[in-house]
């Protein structure tokens, strides 16, 4: 490879994991053309890049980027999956098509920010609900505070509708 065209790749990548929220390194050692196809038109249509990246380029992206720690990742076949926008995305999306597809792709781990997340700590990220779902469960608990203040401040007025209704049965009956 020209030397130029590295040092354009090295440069992009760097810029792709300073502004990223994740990036996820995984071995792709062993899967087959297909289910790499599939795995990326999956992670495309979640937003989510999937590039395999020779291991000297990635570790100089690191560097260039601030990423310390990341050099333990880069060793055998190394491909990234990068996130802008959601960090539990792309973790969900490689766990889950390991265990659908019984896939021997692995998670070598990544980072989220300047952490360094292990195979365990992204494990448990995919296990958290997506970001829709939390904002969904967030406003829901904070609605219903609200709801049982309205349900205590009209029972008394349930209650006199009652009484006056009844009243009114009574004397039109009676």
């Amino acid at each position: 490879m020209i030397r130029e065209k590295k040092e354009e790749l090295i440069k992009e990548l760097a810029d792709n994991l300073g502004k990223c929220e994740v990036a996820i390194a995984t071995d792709y050692r062993g899967i087959t053309a297909k289910e790499m196809v599939l795995l990326r038109r999956h992670l495309h249509d979640q937003g989510v890049e999937y590039k395999v990246i020779k291991n000297t380029l990635a570790r100089f992206a690191a560097e260039k980027a601030g990423k310390k720690g990341l050099d333990e990742f880069f060793t055998g076949p190394l491909a990234l999956a990068i996130s802008y926008d959601d960090a539990v995305k792309p973790a969900k999306i490689l766990t889950d098509h390991i265990r659908a597809a019984g896939s021997v792709l692995k998670i070598k781990g990544g980072v989220m920010g300047d952490k360094i997340l292990t195979p365990a700590d992204i494990a448990n990220l995919a296990a958290t609900p997506s970001r829709e779902v939390l904002i969904a469960q967030l406003v829901g608990r904070l609605k219903a505070p609200i709801y049982s203040l309205h349900f205590v401040l009209s029972s008394p007025l349930r209650v006199l509708v009652g009484v006056l209704q009844a009243r009114a049965k009574q004397l039109e009956g009676g």
